[in-house]
């Protein structure tokens, strides 16, 4: 089942957080409502934490079950459920790693001005093939998609032959859609995991029959 949710006030639920499997990182004053959401409906054990004293966690951060990649000026993080994952602290003028990189653990797809060197570590991290690319035309790749172990939704701009590109990438089924009544980055706003979806609370009974039928 969908739900529908907010952290901080704010719809673009997947700005604030960053989900996995098994873990969900979230900032430090989010609501015991949202928190709640997150741990019933992603089944996901919870950590409160800042980024750089910020508490946009989902732009900042990028994990599968291998690695978790963070900004190199962010303060260093004693993450209590990283459960044995590589962590690396990026150093890039691209900062923004969260909506920079879209990865699960077959492939990484990241903002096409990274360098040699940053795409080397970041494979090295997650231990996944890395490709430079756009989503639908769009650099920030982790913004304008939600790709979970079950499937991918990108952006509506991307055309049949890219998604049959992200589909053999990720090995995983991929459609497009919007959430949030019409917004185009689904990144800022659906939290997924293979048990669960959270969409932001603007998100429309057509547009959470397009997410429920890729994601769940």
């Amino acid at each position: 089942m969908i739900r529908k949710t907010s952290i901080l006030r704010s719809n673009f639920i997947g700005v604030y957080a960053r989900v996995w499997e098994d873990v969900a990182f979230v900032p430090v004053p989010i609501e015991d409502d949202s928190l709640r959401d997150i741990e019933e409906g992603l089944q996901v054990k919870t950590e409160k934490i800042l980024i750089d004293n910020s508490n946009l966690i989902g732009s900042l951060m990028v994990l599968n079950s291998r690695g978790i990649i963070l900004p190199v000026n962010s303060e260093k993080l004693d993450l209590n459920l990283a459960s044995g994952r590589n962590i690396l602290y990026l150093k890039d003028r691209i900062n923004a790693v969260g909506n920079d990189i879209v990865a699960n653990d077959h492939a990484a797809m990241v903002h096409r001005g990274y360098t040699a060197s940053s795409i080397k570590k970041i494979a090295d991290t997650l231990d996944v093939e890395v490709v430079k690319g756009t989503i639908g035309g769009i650099k920030t790749v982790g913004s304008a998609s939600v790709l979970s172990a079950k499937g991918m939704l990108v952006t509506p701009d991307a055309d049949e032959e890219e998604m049959k590109f992200l589909s053999d990438l990720f090995k995983v089924p991929v459609k497009s859609g919007t959430a949030n009544f019409g917004n185009m980055y689904v990144g800022s706003s659906i939290l997924a995991n293979s048990k669960g979806v959270l969409v932001g609370k603007d998100t429309t009974p057509v547009e959470i029959g397009r997410i429920d039928d890729i994601l769940s």
